[in-house]
């Protein structure tokens, strides 16, 4: 279930938004003030945000310079096209006029999400028990994090993008040289090994072939 804070000190439209956020099979938090929507965030990540721009305590504008990786939906009363240039420049996804139909809006909302889950899986890397997460270059193996040096990382990440075929180490090398400086022909052998070790601790299978004589590759699971 998708979850929507709705962040708008009138409480009329806050439970209109509710009632007909719920009827859709959303989940719904609120919050009626820019310092609680600041607290809400916090402990909280919804999927998508409705924020109010005249806000008790810190101004709508304010609280949209906060939040970071959630489609924010601004509704205001404010029809100037220069204030809606300037939200959506400063990170707004989109900008609806009070009064709205909602009908628009949960047309409006449906986009942002579509968009929202694009690039989820835009961002994420997977091949069998492995997943990097390339925005925030973070591993997990079988669900479990795991912690991997620069070096490790583009070894990895590289093995992963073409998981069927042998990476030469002359062309390892080459594609991760510009990131990894410390990777040279001597030591790539204990990165490799220290890598490899790393995955089998977390996922109990050595998870990266040696082909002797050429390079590696990602191991068939089922081999």
């Amino acid at each position: 279930m998708k979850t929507i804070a709705i962040i708008d000190d009138d409480q009329y439209i806050g439970d209109m938004l509710s009632e007909v956020l719920a009827k859709e099979g959303f989940s719904v938090l609120r919050a009626y003030s820019g310092t609680e929507a600041l607290y809400l965030l916090k402990e909280k990540k919804p999927d998508l945000v409705l924020l109010d721009l005249m806000l008790p305590g810190m101004s709508g504008e304010e609280v949209l310079s906060y939040i970071k990786g959630i489609p924010v939906i601004v509704l205001s009363a404010r029809a100037d096209v220069k204030d809606k240039i300037a939200l959506l420049l400063g990170g707004a996804a989109d900008y609806m006029t009070k009064p709205f139909d909602t009908g628009e809006l949960l047309a409006r909302i449906a986009v942002q999400l579509r968009r929202r889950d694009s690039l989820k899986e835009a961002a994420f890397l997977t091949a069998g028990d492995l997943s990097i997460d390339l925005l925030s270059r973070s591993l997990s193996v079988c669900g479990k994090e795991v912690r991997l040096t620069r070096t490790e990382y583009a070894i990895l990440k590289l093995l992963m993008e073409n998981p069927e075929r042998v990476i030469a180490r002359s062309v390892l090398l080459d594609r991760i040289g510009a990131d990894t400086p410390d990777c040279t022909e001597r030591s790539l052998k204990q990165h490799i090994s220290n890598l490899r070790k790393k995955l089998q601790d977390a996922g109990g299978m050595d998870y990266i072939e040696t082909v002797w004589g050429i390079g590696f590759k990602l191991r068939d699971p089922e081999s």
